[in-house]
């Protein structure tokens, strides 16, 4: 009998140790929360400027959804949606003082006219494999911050993003950037 009890208490052991050991899935929101961290100038010696820089931010979403296929482009992601990008990027500069949101103007050489560049980016999918689609992690994004056709050297970007089944961050903005 007292072999049976010992055996008893082993299992009893084991099962708590089991049971401790089981690491919780994390939980988030399903709506998707983002968290700036940083943003870095890039110099471009050949034009002795800096013209380029990384925004970098963390996310949080709890059913994971976060991204597109690059087959994802029939409606609501086509090309003219306000879905097609999944990661909006506004560009700001200071202006006599004051910040105002302003397009950045390139010249295309294919119809000699002025075209509005956009700085947003469709983020590739990355729901993770399993049961729990929880995700959290890093998103880095290089960003021209040099807009030729403006005199300001002052700018700041917002960004949100926004995930499949059309749920939007909160917006985040990088502090002044001289550049």
């Amino acid at each position: 009998m007292r072999l049976a009890s010992k055996i008893q208490l082993f299992l009893l052991i084991i099962l708590m140790i089991v049971i401790a050991s089981c690491k919780k899935p994390k939980q988030f929101p399903d709506i998707p929360s983002i968290e700036y961290q940083n943003f870095t100038s890039i110099y471009n010696p050949d034009l002795d400027i800096y013209d380029r820089g990384v925004l970098h931010f963390t996310f949080e979403d709890g059913d994971g959804d976060i991204g597109l296929n690059s087959g994802d482009t029939l409606p609501p992601f086509n090309a003219s949606s306000d879905y097609h990008y999944n990661l909006i990027i506004t560009y700001f500069e200071m202006q006599n003082g004051e910040i105002k949101e302003v397009p950045i103007l390139w010249f295309n050489p294919q119809t000699e006219q002025y075209d509005t560049l956009t700085l947003s980016a469709r983020i590739p999918n990355l729901t993770p494999d399993g049961i729990n689609k929880a995700i959290s992690g890093d998103i880095f994004d290089t960003l021209f911050i040099y807009n030729f056709n403006s005199i300001y050297d002052t700018i700041k970007f917002d960004a949100y993003i926004i995930d499949r089944a059309l749920n939007e961050s909160n917006t985040i903005s990088t502090p002044l950037i001289i550049r």
